[in-house]
């Protein structure tokens, strides 16, 4: 009985050994299967380490600059402006002479257009509004006002002459009213020539009441 009971415990300890063997490699194998740093891990990387791909949006094309003239020349060597216009073509102060230039496209030729409005020092009274063209390296007198007050610009393509009107005992800075004439080119045989041909006029009667054209009532006396 001590031999078989000698020769059990020998083959009880083998076994356990055997054992404890086979579980930790069991629990290594399942360490390398489940756990968070084994060399298997597997899966879709999370959207952070993602690398995004912007498209370059297209750079906007920048227009063609005006080129930009001498007013005060270009009125002196035009015949169609009056002795009366340029005479008050005179610096107000130093070198800044009362004029204002604005440069766009309203004829439709592929140069530029430039209006010239001439105003007097004193209170900016319009005296003249002029439209040139260009033509190569000149500019053609396309549009002439001279009717006193009077102001061009451009608004979406066309023409826009503003005439103030006056009634007696106007101040010069409020007008009884006003003409606006929109004027659109029109282009001649074959893209050659061409003039400005009116499409609507607006006449503005402004109030009497506001902007101190009213004559004050007279204040009764103290009795």
């Amino acid at each position: 009985m001590r031999g078989l009971s000698r020769h059990s415990g020998g083959a009880l300890t083998a076994g356990t050994t055997a054992l404890a063997g086979l579980s930790a490699l069991g629990l290594l194998m399942a360490g390398c299967s489940t756990g968070g740093t084994g060399t298997r891990d597997e899966g879709e990387a999370p959207k952070s380490d993602k690398v995004s791909h912007a498209t370059p949006s297209p750079s906007a094309t920048s227009p063609a600059p005006f080129t930009k003239v001498d007013p005060v020349k270009l009125l002196k060597a035009d015949p169609k402006v009056s002795a009366r216009v340029k005479a008050q073509l005179k610096p107000c102060t130093k070198d800044e002479y009362p004029i204002d230039v604005t440069y766009g496209h309203l004829t439709g030729a592929t140069g530029q257009d430039v209006i010239v409005n001439v105003m007097n020092c004193a209170d900016a009274v319009g005296l003249g509004a002029y439209v040139y063209r260009a033509s190569g390296a000149s500019y053609d007198n396309v549009f002439t006002a001279e009717e006193t007050p009077v102001y061009a610009e451009i608004d979406r393509g066309d023409l826009v002459v503003t005439r103030q009107q006056y009634a007696a005992g106007d101040k010069p800075a409020f007008a009884s009213s006003e003409v606006v004439t929109t004027y659109h080119w029109t282009a001649g045989a074959g893209g050659s020539g061409g003039k400005f041909a009116q499409q609507d006029q607006v006449e503005n009667d402004y109030s009497k009441a506001v902007g101190g054209n009213e004559t004050a009532a007279p204040v009764p006396a103290t009795p």
